[in-house]
C-alpha cells in the first residue's frame, strides 16, 4: 500500500502494514513504526484507538518518552487538550531534574530523567511511547512519575510486545496499544507477515 493512500474500510489496525521493516541490520529496531504517521488517516486512527480504553479516565497530563514518544504523545495530548512533558535522555534539560537508570531495549544502560517542577501528588499521568519491547524505557518513566508523587493512569504505545517487561507493565497498569489480537504473535516474533510484500 502506498504510505498516504487510504482504503475505503478501515478494520482496528489497518494502517500496521504501513510500517517499514529493518532494513540496516542488528544495530536498530526490528521495524520502524513511523512510516504510519506519514498517512494523515492512519495517525488520527492510531490515536483514536489508543485512546479508547481511557474514555472514562481522568488524565491531567499526557507525558511521553524520549524521542518517538514525543511525536504519538502530543498528538494524544492535543487530542485530550491536555498538556505534554517530555521524559528525556539525560544531558538535554538545563533546569533541576529527578533521573532514573534503565537498559533500553539494546540492552545498553542509559539514564533517564524528568523535569521536577511540573510532576506532584495527585496529578494523573497517561504515559505514551511508540512502542514497548523489553519495557525497561517504560518502567524507568513509571519510575519517575512515581517517584514525584503522581500516579500512572495508563500506559499506551503503537505495540507491547509480550516480553518479560511488556507482560510486567500488562499486569500492572491498565494499557492500549493498536495490536489486534490476530497480529500479537507476529509481534512477539518480531516479523510483520505485511513485510513480504514490502516496496512491492
Amino acid at each position: 500500500m502506498d504510505v498516504l493512500s487510504v482504503p475505503e474500510e478501515r478494520g482496528r489496525g489497518w494502517y500496521l502494514s504501513l510500517m517499514a521493516p529493518n532494513t540496516k541490520g542488528s544495530n536498530f529496531a526490528w521495524l520502524d513504526p513511523s512510516r504510519l504517521y506519514c498517512n494523515h488517516q492512519a495517525f488520527s486512527d492510531c490515536v483514536k484507538e489508543l485512546l479508547q480504553p481511557f474514555q472514562n479516565e481522568s488524565v491531567d497530563l499526557v507525558a511521553g518518552i524520549d524521542a518517538m514518544g514525543f511525536i504519538l504523545g502530543s498528538a494524544v495530548a492535543t487530542t485530550l487538550s491536555k498538556g505534554f512533558l517530555a521524559i528525556r535522555k539525560a544531558g538535554h534539560l538545563c533546569v533541576p531534574t529527578e533521573s532514573q537508570p534503565f537498559s533500553d531495549y539494546s540492552g545498553r544502560e542509559k539514564l533517564m530523567e524528568v523535569r521536577n517542577d511540573v510532576l506532584r501528588p495527585g496529578l494523573r499521568v497517561l504515559l505514551v511511547d511508540q512502542w514497548i519491547e523489553t519495557g525497561g524505557t517504560m518502567r524507568a518513566a513509571i519510575s519517575l512519575v512515581e517517584k514525584l508523587g503522581a500516579t500512572v493512569v495508563g500506559v499506551a504505545a503503537v505495540a507491547i510486545e509480550n516480553s518479560e517487561g511488556g507482560r510486567w507493565i500488562k499486569e500492572r497498569y491498565r494499557y492500549s496499544h493498536c495490536i489486534p489480537e490476530a497480529l500479537q504473535a507476529q509481534i512477539d516474533r518480531q516479523h510483520l507477515d505485511s513485510f513480504h510484500s514490502f516496496g512491492n
